[in-house]
């Protein structure tokens, strides 16, 4: 049940949640609602891990609701990837020194009424992300979607706003056995039996994206529909992957976009037989590893110009190089967020398109960040290769923002353009989920960025999925049936 607020007035304006335009909007949403004849609306928000979790309201409710909120159980910010509960949320103050997490408690889901859409696949069903309070009001330190939007006011204290396009990696696979019988609901559940939609290995071929073009185009209406910034879908080297591009926007819409597309297309695929995963590298037989590009720019708040187009004498301008410095400092450290699970860095591998090292080039696909872009070019851009498809993309984003800011306070050296990426001395990415911990527990940049209560509590969640982890695996290169279980059908 929504928590209870005085008489005539609303969680929400109890609290001053909503801005002028939000409470504009909630009220179209409404109208929407009743126009449209929907029957219900989902109300979601993303937890720690990128995971949308939520509940859905009848419609009739869900109007009211739109302003008094949803509450959902603290329980959820406790848990890593296999859903178990890392913090002792019975212990005083819940296992987070917070009397607001104690008990399993609640706390509130407040609808952002501008994200607010219709599912095409499912037309009588709305749909709106949320951010999250506790239901004293307080704000929940833990919102992945509100680290960003500080972050980004941050960075608008420095006159700039980022602006973020995605090249997202993924695979689609034909389910040929669910496992639903009940010896298969371990926990985590065993993953479905999946076969190959193609056989890979013909990159960019339009023989490869003719086998799959039913499945994309199905994809690709849905996708549009729901009003996502779709640009183009690509057939990718490996078997039965695929890569989809979208057109750049502000930090928080191209989040808000990643969330909407992964849940997009995880539904629509499910719904017909198939599986999309976002995992990084499935425990299949000649897979290949699946990343997450992350272009990035700053514009500046006066005049609106790229802040990162070079006057001729560099690749980037100052701003922009200094910037690309602190992505590469801090490369380490952010990598516990860019590639947050312990499979991702099974991609990090030398001749692979995919970075091993902390260095830059100019349009060279083996480093980790690729300068795009020519002199006085207002479409001068860094291409982060680090990423996995996997990431939250509210954390992913505002590591950047953090160590960007850092280098341009610092006035951070790059250092020289790489042109042999797998040869040039640099140093080495985190080569497991553990090193990168270990430098970002370390990180000064991103624990006055993130907090440093946050910070430890991000890393003591992915210290319990590590420890599961070795107690049932050893390294090793390649993905495992642990990795399986755990990522396959999640992300």
């Amino acid at each position: 049940m929504p928590p209870r607020s005085r008489a005539g007035e609303s969680f929400v304006e109890r609290h001053g949640l909503w801005s002028p335009e939000q409470t504009r909007r909630a009220a179209a949403v409404a109208r929407e609602i009743k126009q449209r004849k929907l029957e219900t609306v989902r109300f979601s928000f993303a937890d720690q891990h990128g995971v949308l979790r939520g509940k859905t309201l009848l419609a009739e409710d869900a109007i009211g609701a739109l302003r008094s909120g949803v509450s959902m159980t603290t329980t959820l910010l406790a848990k890593d990837t296999s859903h178990r509960s890392v913090f002792p949320v019975f212990t005083a103050g819940g296992g987070f020194g917070m009397p607001e997490m104690e008990g399993g408690a609640d706390f509130v889901m407040v609808a952002d009424p501008a994200t607010f859409r219709v599912l095409p696949w499912a037309p009588t069903t709305g749909w709106v992300l949320c951010d999250i309070v506790f239901a004293n009001g307080k704000p929940v330190p833990f919102s992945t979607r509100q680290l960003l939007r500080d972050a980004t006011k941050k960075l608008a204290a420095d006159g700039y706003d980022l602006i973020a396009g995605l090249e997202v990696e993924f695979h689609l696979f034909k389910i040929e056995n669910p496992r639903l019988a009940p010896e298969d609901a371990t926990w985590p559940p065993a993953p479905p039996d999946v076969s190959l939609l193609t056989p890979g290995y013909q990159y960019l071929t339009e023989t490869r994206y003719d086998m799959i073009e039913p499945v994309l185009d199905l994809l690709r209406r849905n996708v549009v529909a729901l009003g996502l910034p779709l640009r183009s879908m690509e057939i990718e080297l490996g078997p039965s992957q695929c890569e989809f591009t979208f057109r750049p926007g502000d930090a928080l819409a191209s989040a808000d976009a990643m969330i909407l597309f992964r849940a997009a297309v995880k539904q629509v695929a499910r719904r017909n037989g198939l599986l999309a995963s976002f995992m990084c590298r499935p425990a299949l037989p000649h897979v290949m590893s699946s990343g997450w590009h992350l272009h990035q720019s700053l514009i500046a708040r006066k005049g609106g110009r790229n802040a990162f187009a070079s006057d001729g004498k560099t690749p980037l301008s100052m701003l922009g190089m200094h910037y690309l410095g602190g992505l590469l400092t801090h490369a380490a450290a952010s990598a516990a967020f860019s590639t947050p699970t312990i499979n991702g860095y099974k991609r990090y591998r030398p001749y692979s398109l995919a970075p091993d090292r902390a260095i830059w080039g100019r349009d060279n696909r083996g480093v980790m960040i690729r300068v795009l872009g020519q002199p006085g070019d207002a479409s001068t851009h860094l291409e982060n290769r680090i990423g996995e498809p996997a990431a939250n993309p509210y954390l992913y984003l505002a590591s950047q923002i953090h160590a960007g800011r850092d280098g341009i306070a610092n006035r951070r050296d790059p250092g020289p353009s790489a042109d042999t990426p797998y040869e040039t001395q640099a140093p080495l990415l985190p080569t497991s989920l553990g090193d990168a911990l270990a430098a970002l527990r370390g990180s000064d940049c991103l624990r006055a960025g993130f907090g440093a209560g946050f910070v430890d509590y991000f890393v003591r969640l992915k210290e319990g999925e590590l420890a599961r982890y070795q107690k049932e695996e050893t390294h090793s290169p390649e993905a495992t049936a642990w990795e399986q279980r755990e990522y396959f059908d999640l992300f």
